[in-house]
């Protein structure tokens, strides 16, 4: 059974458009007729659903831009945040992409497989126990992206505090403390932005792979089950169509 809480949160973590903004009420009423968020959840996204309901678009779009695109410590894709620039990323793309086709889903050309919002549209159409098996496994890239924005005052916290929240597990403090003490400059930082996004070094050996990144994002790509049967169109998105 789809779950509507899930497509709701991916909705909300793409690119604002005027759709988007025409849409609201009926994601506000999706999340509460479902109810599958605690009541303090609920309450955490209502600032960012009026934000977006009722916002300038061009300042929605231009803060967007600022938080998820120009700030790698932001990215909205699961890999920068697990393999960053090493090769292993390609072949957890292609794994990614493979899983989504087998279930069903179509994914434009010009998104990546794990960008966030895409992920979740996937998990969306899994049954409820194993979505939020599925949400648990990068649960700790949603923590730390949810502390990030909450440094930043940004409402955009409560989208990831409540997939945390729905996560059939918690992450494990030291995995959340690793993401935290990379580098997180702020969007105006101009150098600092520069050298967060220079590529880090592709390796290659036995010491390429293995270690705990590796082994986390392979759990995200083994909880990935087929879903013969299930055909159901990526939403469509605005003018970013950067790599991640």
């Amino acid at each position: 059974m789809a779950t509507k809480t899930l497509k709701v949160l991916s909705a909300l973590l793409g690119y604002p458009t005027p759709e988007l903004q025409a849409a609201m009420p009926e994601l506000k009423a999706a999340i509460d007729a479902e109810a599958l968020l605690p009541a303090a959840a609920r309450r955490m996204l209502a600032p960012l659903l009026g934000e977006i309901e009722s916002g300038d678009l061009y300042d929605l779009q231009e803060r967007y831009v600022l938080l998820f695109d120009r700030t790698r410590s932001l990215s909205l894709h699961l890999f920068e945040h697990v393999h960053g620039e090493s090769r292993d990323r390609g072949q957890a793309m292609i794994d990614l992409k493979a899983q989504y086709e087998a279930a069903g889903l179509s994914i434009d050309a010009a998104e990546l497989p794990d960008f966030v919002p895409l992920f979740l549209e996937f998990v969306s159409t899994r049954p409820r126990a194993e979505a939020y098996e599925l949400l648990a496994q990068p649960a700790h890239i949603f923590t730390a992206l949810a502390e990030r924005l909450r440094k930043r005052r940004s409402a955009y916290e409560a989208v990831f505090r409540a997939l945390t929240a729905l996560a059939a597990a918690k992450p494990k403090p030291d995995e959340v403390s690793a993401l935290l003490a990379e580098p997180d400059p702020d969007a105006t930082d101009l150098a600092a932005l520069d050298i967060a996004w220079e590529d880090a070094p592709v390796r290659f050996g036995p010491e390429a792979g293995g270690g705990c990144k590796d082994g986390l994002i392979a759990r995200v790509r083994a909880g990935l089950r087929p879903a013969p049967g299930v055909a159901e169109a990526m939403p469509a998105r605005g003018p970013r169509g950067q790599g991640g």
